[in-house]
């Protein structure tokens, strides 16, 4: 049983992170009410007053079940860290097994409430005139609500991290999750809020977003043919069986290698979707003229896509390859030339996806066309129930060590702990890379959908519709550019502002409160908790307006043209910056634990002081700005879809 220590520490943990939700949705809700008027309001005059009703209704649908999910994300990982903890005691097989079961009921519920929504409001509907205007409604409502979580869980995270490393590990020269920080149950916290509660609405937003953007094509190009509208719908189906069969593969082998353990799961889940895929789409598909190989293979691109951006990613990120020891190297002399090989080592990390991504769009176009490249989309975030398991276990475990170290348990505990939270910053890190690219993917679908719509209502031609002859369009491709810069930047500043604000009250603490670095005094935690709950609330609202206000104003502005090259822009430039930060800032974290575990000077070290600052810098970079990227470069995209009708 857990001791007393590590329950107070576990409590206080769920309330600081219920209290943020809770202030972070009554914003959200405001926001989301006004939306809901506008949308019925405005479509109501353009549809009709009940089919703009319905619209605000699907609107609201997509918005509470992604709230949801993000909310579920964190009451699970807030529910399972002590249990980990007290698994460790018993050895790495059961910490392991518990921690990933625990991020595997996030993951299978976040798919199961996309596959719900999706499928509900298209099955109600279907028969009304305006049935795809419902799934773009819907979509809209998913897209805001993540950005929010995003935005508002990602500055909490890192401000509460960042402010709490710069005074506990560099000026105070105490350890990580030392219970004497004033700021580590703020830090613990925002595990929760930004990677669980933050992925698991992100996840659940590119999930639906992708199914509603590959029904909409299919009902633009195969009028009168729903069995390509409901493919998708089958194929998300039959992945959430494949990923509850892969989760049985996730075990620890002899040779004790957790991330390898994980990837099995993984792989097991991929292999057996792509044996499912092919008689799913020739049952479908049986009356009609068309390839079922070429659909089946267009499928299979987006699972070889999902695979290769986990490889990648991992090799850009683990300790175990050059990227992070070179960096690692780096800070041996200083800490100018690590925060300089953090930056280049980003940079180059999106090569690799980038042309994984060009080859994929153009094979699975060559196989089927625009709706080759939407099912590539589908297949590759079909799987999505065992990617966020991957990804919520590494929270789990980050707040498992935390305990463990704060509640003073025995040093096997928290070799075992730390072993799964090492791994668990790659497995954050990997899946990052996997939202970003299948985020890329989906907005490039939707932009299609988008390309099609300007061509059906105004007549012409969609491949003429956005030619780089017309100045409005190159005007929108810099505009769409510049945003994903803008939008990080803000939230960079964010983090900053927030961070500097717990270093204040965190230095304050420690001058006031006698015995309080002796440990002989307890820390008022609440007082950190409460200054990065209010601070991210009050900052995340006008880099979250950002993508909904962009395409109205430039669609209204300067027309459906510069609209549509403001869309191509943002994902082109999207693409990059996320992967840049993802991937960089991820790089600086593990360099830094490889640091740790004795090289390079070890713990202490002049190397260690400066990955230390490395991983600071790194960590708004992989856990704010670069994941608030996919979110955003969907919602331009899906508001552009919901005003298209409007501007042409």
């Amino acid at each position: 049983m857990a001791t007393g220590k590590a329950i107070e520490i576990t409590k206080a943990i769920q309330e600081g992170a219920m209290s943020y939700l809770k202030r972070q949705y009554k914003t959200v809700a405001v926001v989301a009410s006004l939306l809901f008027f506008l949308i019925w309001i405005f479509f109501g005059i353009q549809l009709g007053f009940l089919a703009g009703l319905g619209m605000g209704i699907a609107f609201l649908v997509g918005a509470v079940l992604s709230a949801l999910s993000g909310f579920v994300g964190m009451l699970i990982s807030t529910q399972a860290n002590t249990r980990v903890a007290e698994a460790a005691k018993k050895g790495m097989v059961p910490a392991l097994d518990l921690s990933f079961k625990g991020g595997l009921v996030t993951g299978l519920l976040v798919v199961s409430f996309g596959l719900l929504a999706v499928s509900s409001v298209y099955f109600i509907t279907k028969d009304s005139v305006n049935a795809m205007e419902y799934l773009i409604a819907l979509g809209f409502g998913a897209s805001l609500i993540s950005v929010f979580a995003r935005v508002g869980g990602g500055i909490y995270t890192k401000a509460a991290d960042v402010g709490a490393d710069l005074v506990g590990k560099i000026e105070k020269g105490i350890p990580e999750d030392d219970p004497r920080n004033p700021g580590v149950i703020a830090d613990q916290v925002g595990d929760n809020v930004g990677d669980c509660a933050g992925m698991a609405a992100d996840i659940f937003e590119t999930y639906s977003v992708a199914m509603v953007a590959t029904m909409i094509l299919a009902a633009i190009l195969y009028p009168r043919l729903p069995e390509f509208i409901l493919l998708p719908l089958f194929l998300g189906s039959i992945s959430i069986l494949t990923s509850i069969i892969g989760s049985f593969f996730v075990k620890l082998g002899k040779s004790k290698n957790i991330m390898g353990s994980m990837y099995k799961g993984v792989t097991v889940s991929i292999i057996l979707s792509a044996v499912a895929f092919y008689p799913l789409i020739a049952k479908t598909m049986e009356n009609q003229n068309i390839s079922v190989m070429r659909l089946w293979l267009s499928t299979i691109v987006g699972l070889i896509v999902a695979a290769g951006m986990f490889v990648i990613t991992e090799y850009y990120t683990s300790k175990q390859y050059n990227p992070v020891k070179s960096l690692a190297k780096a800070s041996e002399t200083g800490h100018a030339t690590n925060i300089i090989r953090g930056i280049a080592i980003g940079m180059q990390s999106t090569a690799y996806p980038v042309i994984l991504i060009a080859i994929a769009t153009i094979i699975s176009f060559w196989l089927a066309g625009i709706y080759g490249v939407a099912l590539a989309v589908v297949s590759m975030l079909s799987i999505s129930g065992i990617v966020v398991a991957v990804d919520a276990y590494g929270p789990i475990t980050d707040n498992a060590g935390g305990i463990a170290e704060m509640s003073g348990m025995a040093k096997e505990v928290r070799v075992i702990t730390d072993a799964l939270d090492s791994v668990g910053n790659t497995t954050k890190s990997v899946t990052k890379g996997y939202a970003i690219a299948s985020a890329g993917l989906a907005a490039l679908v939707l932009f299609s959908a988008y390309s099609q719509k300007v061509s059906e209502l105004s007549g012409t031609v969609s491949d003429s519709a956005f030619g780089l002859n017309d100045p409005k369009v190159i005007a929108g491709l810099l505009i769409g550019g510049l945003l994903p810069y803008l939008f990080a930047s803000y939230l960079m500043q964010a983090v900053g502002k927030t961070a500097g604000k717990v270093v204040e009250e965190i230095r304050r603490q420690f001058k006031q409160i006698a015995g309080l670095m002796e440990g002989t005094a307890k820390p008022e935690y609440g007082k950190c908790v409460d200054i990065v709950t209010k601070a991210a609330i009050k900052e995340m609202t006008l880099p979250a307006l950002i993508p909904v206000l962009a395409p109205i104003l430039v669609g209204f502005i300067l027309g459906p043209q510069a609209l549509g090259g403001l869309l191509i822009g943002s994902i082109v430039t999207g693409i990059f910056v996320g992967i840049s930060m993802t991937t960089g800032g991820a790089a600086w974290d593990n360099a830094k634990k490889y640091i740790e575990e004795g090289n390079f000077g070890g713990k202490g070290s002049f190397a260690h002081q400066a990955a230390v600052t490395g991983d600071t810098v790194g960590d708004p970079y992989k856990d704010t700005a670069g994941p608030a990227i996919n979110p955003m470069i969907k919602v331009l995209n899906i508001v552009a879809l919901l005003i298209v009708a409007f501007l042409v």
